[in-house]
């Protein structure tokens, strides 16, 4: 009887699949790669082409024994590894590393760990792509020469254990810029208007927004503009003027693909990214939901087929969509995977959920719920539209009914419910008089552009072209672990380690860290992987630009000395005058006698204003994450604290602290809203 040997990568699915083969089928994993460049060295040869050198990873000796023991009883070897260019770029590892050429070796993918979707896939095997290999060996070897040529640097400027790399110094960015602009950001006055209008024979009151004067919008911009208006609109009768009735469609949503579950999934269920890939892994692995690095919302003609029969089934005809229109973008779309769905739509949810456990329940029945709603009819609503005038002013008012549910019977928007409007106007007819009960003025402030949460920076970096579905999540893992960025509560704040290496690489390397240039390198990648594009050309462009640039830093450093710089501050211990160091969470003081005596104690740098509540210093602090503010240096004891800088000028009109915001000044009592822009500096001859 033939023998047959099936590889996969991950132990988890060797189980799984060996019970959809035969006794003539073995399946074994090779535990991901099995080949890699050499720790110690860059890993390739610039002189020779660019041509990698690759060496059996420590502690898969004994996997490749075993699978060349197999190899050897075999008639045909099967390479299932996953179907995306790292899963091709280790087959063909396997297939240089099993020494292969003399076996009947074919390359099978499945977007499924189902029996039909194996069973497919052995009567279709082909051979291994060397397109999508040699764009797995670009990246990687990119990512190299960014990593191994770049963090060398930093530790010699910074401190030792720092990295750059190509797609996390961008994210970095990123995150820095947003910061940037949220500090230089000065909130503006503006307030709104409601009228609480009685309609006759209802009992609530129809609420009416201002608008303007006519036809034309009107912002209002201060309390003696309301005020104005206010006067205005005394003892003003207020008369609809026009009511207009239409429709509204919510369209279905699409299927997830890893950007849009990653986003989901935090803003539900609070997942972190790399939580939300780990899930999704052992989901996919226990055959429950297709493949699940993907940026395709393609859905595969069975999946179709039997959704709609679902859905007619166990929610009406009615529900069941014809077609849904597919995501276009001008990217490239890895169209041979699908959207991430449930891999049989009649396995529900609640089924599952004592097999499960707790959060892949969650993750499956948040993925299960979008793919059924991907698949239903639209949700239908009916508008009014009212506008109504009052010497001379203009009140509006937008509500709508759901009138045909659709997708929303099973997948439902939490904000999207909030933002459905008022309550639906039944009986308004143009030309009614209404009764004014109240108005509701209210001040407010524009407020800063949002920090970034790992949900928004995925969808970010999707929408620059940086990086790929399988990236994101190590590259938001990675900036966190090197405190470069804290989060708290969700939100992602840059640290003062951060902000020291995203300097340096904007100034050293502005290339490496330009949003264009890296999604450039992106699309060259997939051109690569579409064979149009000879991948040791990007690299042999890549190279001697990148190293000229290192070169140039590393003269720079060479003349910058190093050295610790001393502070006022005697050690407790033995009364010499202790030096500030740099360690893992920023600046520290440390005894000079080191190490003879070990005494540290926090450094809190002075910014020479003096604290409005008790006069001792103002300091910058860090909390426990990491996250930088002003305080008094006299805490606990003193509560005063700030995020952006405090002036040692004070509010003009009301005598608060003054911040530092760009190149104003502006009170941090945001009822006052005093600005003062800050005089230039002269500048040094």
């Amino acid at each position: 009887m033939a023998k047959y040997l099936v590889i996969v990568e991950s132990p988890a699915k060797v189980k799984t699949i060996k019970k959809f083969l035969g006794t003539n089928y073995e399946v074994l994993a090779s535990n991901g790669h099995v080949r890699d460049m050499p720790k110690s060295q860059l890993g390739f040869d610039a002189a020779n082409n660019y041509e990698p050198k690759y060496i059996t990873i420590r502690g898969k000796g004994d996997i490749l024994a075993k699978l060349r023991k197999e190899v050897k009883k075999a008639d045909k070897v099967y390479l299932a590894t996953d179907p995306d260019r790292e899963g091709e770029a280790i087959s063909w590892h396997l297939y240089i590393a099993l020494k292969l050429e003399n076996k009947k070796v074919y390359r099978i993918t499945f977007n499924e760990i189902t029996k039909n979707a194996v069973k497919e896939s052995l009567k279709n095997p082909r051979e291994i792509d060397m397109s999508l290999v040699d764009a797995q060996q670009a990246r990687r070897m990119l990512d190299r020469m960014v990593g191994y040529r770049i963090s060398p640097l930093l530790w010699a400027k910074i401190k030792r254990g720092l990295s750059a790399g190509r797609v996390q110094s961008v994210a970095l960015r990123i995150i820095c810029d947003r910061e940037e602009e949220i500090n230089a950001f000065i909130p503006e006055e503006y307030w709104t208007l409601d009228a609480a209008l009685k309609i006759k024979g209802e009992k609530k009151p129809l609420i009416a927004k201002y608008y303007g004067t006519g036809d034309k919008k009107t912002d209002i911009t201060s309390k003696d503009e309301m005020d104005a208006i206010l006067l205005e609109l005394d003892k003003a009768v207020f008369e609809v003027t026009d009511v207009k009735k239409g429709e509204r469609t919510k369209k279905a949503p699409l299927p997830f693909t890893t950007s849009t579950l990653q986003q989901e999934a935090s803003k539900t269920l609070n997942f972190s990214t790399q939580k939300t890939m780990r899930i999704a892994q052992q989901l996919y692995e226990s055959g429950i939901i297709t493949y699940l690095r993907t940026d395709s919302t393609r859905v595969s003609d069975e999946a179709v087929i039997a959704s709609k029969n679902y859905i007619s089934a166990n929610y009406g005809d009615q529900y069941a969509a014809e077609v849904t229109a597919e995501k276009k973008n001008g990217k490239k779309i890895q169209d041979a995977h699908e959207a991430i769905r449930p891999t049989d739509i009649a396995n529900i949810p609640a089924a599952l959920k004592e097999s499960l456990g707790r959060d892949p329940f969650r993750l499956y029945q948040l993925i299960w719920k979008r793919f059924v709603a991907s698949r239903m009819t639209n949700a239908n609503y009916e508008t009014t539209s009212v506008r109504i005038d009052a010497n001379g002013h203009r009140f509006t008012v937008a509500a709508s009914k759901l009138v045909f549910d659709g997708f929303m019977s099973v997948y439902k928007d939490d904000e999207e419910d909030k933002a459905e409007g008022n309550t639906f106007v039944k009986d308004i007819t143009k030309g009614m008089r209404l009764t004014l009960e109240s108005f509701d003025s209210r001040q407010h402030f524009t407020q800063p552009p949002a920090h970034y949460t790992e949900a928004s920076l995925v969808r970010a970096l999707e929408e620059l072209g940086i990086g790929r579905p399988s990236t994101y999540a190590p590259t938001i893992t990675t900036i966190i672990a090197r405190r470069y960025v804290v989060k708290e509560d969700k939100n992602l704040y840059v640290s003062e380690l951060g902000e020291v290496v995203n300097n340096m690489m904007k100034d050293a390397f502005p290339s490496i860290v330009d949003v264009n240039f890296t999604a450039n390198l992106e699309a060259l990648l997939d051109k690569v992987e579409e064979g149009t594009l000879d991948w040791k050309t990007v690299v042999s462009n890549f190279y001697p630009d990148l190293e000229k640039a290192v070169q140039k830093a590393e003269k720079e450093l060479d003349e910058v000395e190093i050295a610790d710089e001393v502070s006022d501050e005697l050690c407790d211990v033995c009364g010499r005058n202790m030096v500030i160091k740099y360690g893992p969470h920023g600046k520290f003081l440390a005894c000079p006698g080191f190490p003879e005596c070990r005494f540290t104690k926090p450094y809190f740098e002075k910014i020479g204003v003096s604290c409005p509540k008790c006069g001792k210093e103002v300091v910058i602090r860090k909390t426990k994450k990491g996250r930088k503010y002003y305080g008094c240096e006299a805490i606990p004891d003193c509560d005063f604290m700030v995020w952006q800088r405090p002036s040692k000028e004070k509010c003009e009109r009301c005598g608060g602290v003054m911040l530092v915001k760009g190149n104003k000044l502006v009170c941090a009592d945001e009822q006052c809203g005093f600005v003062k822009k800050l005089e230039e500096k002269p500048q040094e001859a």
